[in-house]
């Protein structure tokens, strides 16, 4: 895809089906760039840095999966924008922006290169996006959008969408919508971020889904990273993490589970308040729970501490409404749920039919808040079936509407660090992940006003508008927000990133004391 000078480079961005992407596979390893090759584990801040990160490769590091995450965890990626904790846009790669129209930006690029040396210029910008918008699947953070982008001169890009996007900085901070060189892009449309990013950390090595390698990237724009590379292997089971850390084989690990954080110094755990909150989705449009009087006693039967307490040993939050202390600007705004039915009565509940409940077991929690959440509603009157299996086995049964209630670990900032993604994927007529199979007028007004609002203190009022009517419906009943468990000695170890929007992890300030 070779730039063309001569007129504005242009794209389109088309809405089409998620496909499934294919296994993890071998990178071709790249050059270093600079950094010391030593393996030592403590004392200066140039050494390298050993972390245990807990998802592996699943797209072989392509940029268009969840393998972008991992890239930016590791300070690989960047995009135009970066997003604060408040969930604004804030510059990266870009420095300044505005709009121009309804529906047009203009983006200001920095003076950067990437890592294989080429200057980031506005041609490579929009290769980038067409590449993004050209891949198959497509990043989700494009499935509701079309745009249009044009290099104007070296240092500026015109991006317009095809409707007013209130959103689009934050959408542009996404890891999908990393910025590449063109050496990332072969023939075969295959991307390898190998050396072609713009990150303080250059990935220089894959081994399949077991370890990676990074160097540190001399040539950053925002000045050298502390620690000359970081060594990474890819470890799914948590307890595995945990004894990595426990036994001084690691110095940062990732995601240690709720039981095994007891097992570990106090100075190894630091827990983040996250955007995820645990949900029980009830089913709207057919069963027991189509009648509001009977969602209504199984929200009423739901004791969010006890969860807390029992299935979380106090390591996560009782439930605040759709969206938990991982959102901070959201207990200010939150408004009663609204038009709630008066909950049936337990004798009432008791002639329902009996109902499935069910959850996966690729959260470790989960399969246990289930059991809790089955005697709480057994107690209340209802006769309780669950059924646990693996995700992938479970979503398609879900999504068609085959359960009675499901409990969920939902990011609620999923794609543009903001909520009215979520509240639209899974609560309205037409979403995409409408587990409680809703479908209320009076939902999709309120987050089609939010995805309109321009500025983010109106879209916040009217996202809490929002979630004041989903609760109000009882399709949803939030049960806690969890909290993510990072492990690292703080004695040792400086300036690991605890970011409750789960982009950042390792910065260019991490390093070894």
């Amino acid at each position: 895809m070779s730039s063309q000078p001569s007129q504005p480079s242009k794209y389109s961005v088309r809405r089409r089906p998620l496909l499934a992407l294919g296994a993890a596979a071998l990178l071709v390893p790249v050059a270093a760039c600079g950094g010391s090759t030593d393996g030592g584990a403590s004392g200066r801040g140039d050494q390298r840095l050993r972390a245990v990160m807990a998802f592996p490769p699943a797209q072989a590091m392509s940029p268009y999966g969840d393998d972008a995450v991992t890239l930016s965890r590791l300070s690989v990626i960047e995009g135009l924008t970066r997003i604060d904790e408040e969930g604004a846009a804030k510059p990266a790669l870009a420095t300044k922006w505005q709009r121009d129209g309804a529906k047009g930006w203009e983006f200001t690029l920095r003076e950067a290169r990437f890592q294989d040396g080429d200057a980031v210029d506005a041609e490579a910008v929009v290769r980038s996006l067409a590449a993004a918008q050209e891949a198959s699947p497509k990043p989700r953070v494009l499935s509701d959008v079309q745009l249009t982008a044009a290099a104007e001169g070296k240092r500026t890009v015109r991006i317009t969408t095809d409707e007013a996007d209130p959103l689009l900085p934050q959408r542009l901070a996404n890891p999908s919508l990393a910025i590449l060189s063109e050496g990332a892009y072969g023939k075969d449309t295959k991307v390898n971020p190998a050396g072609h990013a713009t990150g303080p950390y250059t990935l220089t090595e894959v081994n399949g889904a077991v370890s990676a390698k990074l160097e540190r990237n001399d040539t950053y724009w925002g000045g050298k990273a502390k620690a000359s590379g970081v060594d990474v292997k890819f470890v799914a089971d948590g307890t595995a993490r945990a004894n990595a850390l426990r036994t001084g084989t690691a110095d940062i690990a990732e995601y240690v589970p709720v039981a095994q954080a007891s097992l570990l110094e106090e100075e190894q755990i630091h827990e983040v308040p996250t955007a995820r909150t645990n949900t029980l989705y009830l089913n709207t449009e057919n069963g027991v729970f189509a009648d509001p009087a009977v969602r209504a006693a199984a929200r009423s039967a739901i004791d969010s501490k006890a969860l807390v307490d029992g299935v979380y040993e106090g390591r996560a939050d009782t439930a605040r409404g759709l969206l938990g202390p991982g959102v901070p600007w959201a207990a200010d705004a939150r408004e009663a749920p609204e038009g709630r039915a008066k909950a049936a009565s337990k004798a009432e509940v008791a002639k329902t039919k009996e109902i499935v409940l069910a959850t996966y077991t690729n959260r470790p929690e989960l399969p246990e808040v289930a059991s809790a959440v089955q005697q709480q509603l057994e107690a209340r009157g209802f006769t309780v079936k669950q059924y646990v299996r693996d995700y992938a086995q479970m979503e398609a049964d879900a999504l068609a509407g085959k359960y009675d209630a499901f409990i969920q670990a939902r990011n609620t900032l999923l794609d543009t660090a903001d909520p009215v993604s979520y509240l639209g994927s899974d609560f309205t007529c037409e979403g995409s992940f409408n587990i409680a199979q809703l479908c209320d007028k009076g939902v999709d007004e309120a987050v089609a006003k939010a995805a309109a609002a321009d500025g983010l203190d109106a879209r916040h009022a009217a996202e809490m508008e929002a979630e004041a009517k989903i609760l109000g419906a009882d399709a949803a009943v939030p049960l806690v927000h969890e909290r993510f468990v990072q492990g690292f000695d703080s004695g040792k170890v400086d300036g690991v990133a605890l970011d409750p929007m789960e982009r950042r992890l390792i910065t260019a300030d991490t390093r070894l004391r």
